[in-house]
């Protein structure tokens, strides 16, 4: 038959459509195109187009708008300079209890990590031999009291006789020689006595000072001597008791200057995490010359710990308080600025712009910092927002209450432990403690 006539096979249409569609977006004006790309770009610009409200929004401020900041009032009061060390807690007295004579303990008077007063039974060793003793040397001392009694007596005749002219003159020298011979052993006898009794006192083990005893190295039984290498229990003075801390060498001048005027100076201990306060005391002693290896100066507080919070090779911080500024111009440490000017505060004046003033910073800690020069109490300044900020921009104060509603953060008390030296504004967070050296004194230059 005529192949003409056959019907078309499936593979055949496919091939001839997908051919014929080719075909026809090859030969598809360009002008289409240009218009899909167009239509394309539009809707994408469309989508990436903030809504009327967002525009708004975000253009409020950056057109020429004003700023919202915090702000907070400069006030009056006491700002406390501070001399931060690290120390550790030493006793006055540690007392490594020994046996002063030989013999087994037949009794342990007290409980390990128990206070105890001076002169408090600790150990009783056996008095037995030491009764035998003394006993032994009474006997020696009656015997020889009676032989001196006979040898007087003697003495007596031949003085007599010698005066007679009934005996020789050397008869009558050996007779005192031997009455002198018989007192030496009296006195001998008497010393043996003493000692032996001494030994007795020795068999009761007392404490020689007041505080808690450790663990004991002995037990009951033991035969102990006068050389026992780790001794029978230690006792170590609790109340009062001593911090020996070390400040940097810079601080030197100002501690001697008020030293050398007759001002006691307190002394605070904190635990090692600097948050918690363990006791207050006074600054006992300094040491006589400064440690050449690490610039550091020893100085000793003395606590009177009578809560016993303070344990013997303790670590501490510990912070002196130098002297205090009464009355100073107090601000929060985050309105201080540093830059092109030098030190200086965003001031906000009545028609809520703000003005640059420079100011000079004296003593300080993490939360307040005084200015000698430059502000006066009642002046409000910026202390958030003011990275934004230039001398006359408007601004908005944002809070309750605008500066009063943050002023009273200004004016918070540190919390414990939060302690800084005079003048330094914290780097990082205001609670942090810092014990490397740092300045002492405020500066008005760039920061």
């Amino acid at each position: 038959m005529n192949d003409v006539n056959r019907a078309p096979s499936p593979a055949g249409t496919q091939s001839s459509i997908a051919e014929r569609t080719w075909h026809r977006v090859r030969t598809a004006p360009r002008l289409a195109i240009v218009v899909a790309v167009v239509v394309a770009i539009a809707l994408l610009a469309w989508l990436l187009t903030p809504k009327s409200g967002q525009k708004a929004a975000a253009g409020r401020f950056a057109g020429g708008g004003p700023m919202p900041v915090l702000s907070a009032q400069a006030r009056a009061g006491d700002m406390p300079i501070s001399l931060i060390g690290l120390g550790t807690v030493t006793p006055l007295a540690t007392v490594t209890v020994q046996s002063q004579i030989s013999g087994q303990i037949m009794k342990i008077s007290f409980k390990e990590g128990q206070t105890v007063k001076a002169n408090d039974a600790l150990m009783l060793i056996d008095p037995r031999p030491y009764d035998v003793a003394l006993e032994q040397a009474e006997g020696a001392l009656a015997r020889d009291k009676a032989l001196l009694a006979n040898a007087r007596v003697d003495l007596d005749r031949y003085q007599t006789l010698f005066s007679q002219d009934s005996i020789a003159e050397q008869q009558l020298a050996t007779q005192k020689a031997l009455v002198a011979q018989d007192e030496g052993n009296v006195k001998t006898d008497q010393g043996q006595i003493d000692a032996a009794k001494l030994n007795l006192t020795y068999c009761h083990i007392v404490s020689p000072i007041s505080g808690r005893v450790g663990l004991q190295q002995v037990t009951l039984g033991n035969y102990v001597t006068p050389a026992e290498p780790n001794g029978l229990v230690v006792v170590t003075q609790l109340q009062p008791i001593t911090v020996v801390f070390t400040l940097p060498e810079d601080d030197i001048p100002p501690l001697l200057k008020r030293l050398q005027s007759g001002a006691t100076l307190p002394v605070t201990a904190y635990d090692r995490t600097n948050t918690q306060v363990l006791a207050t005391g006074t600054l006992q002693s300094i040491d006589s010359q400064i440690d050449n290896t690490t610039g550091t100066l020893k100085l000793k507080a003395i606590f009177p710990n009578t809560d016993q919070s303070l344990f013997p090779q303790q670590f501490v911080n510990v912070v002196l308080l130098l002297d205090t500024l009464h009355g100073a111009t107090l601000i929060p440490q985050a309105g201080v600025q540093r830059g092109a000017p030098g030190t200086y505060v965003y001031v906000i004046n009545a028609d809520q712009s703000v003005s640059v003033r420079k100011v000079t910073l004296g003593p300080g800690d993490p939360t307040n910092i005084t200015v000698t020069q430059g502000l006066t109490p009642g002046e409000s300044v910026v202390v958030d927002g003011a990275d934004k900020l230039k001398d006359g921009a408007k601004v908005l104060l944002r809070g309750a209450g605008g500066a009063g509603g943050t002023g009273g953060q200004g004016g918070a008390a540190p919390q414990p432990g939060q302690h800084s030296r005079s003048g330094q504004a914290p780097s990082g967070q205001g609670g942090g403690h810092k014990h490397a050296p740092q300045n002492n004194s405020g500066s008005s230059g760039s920061g």
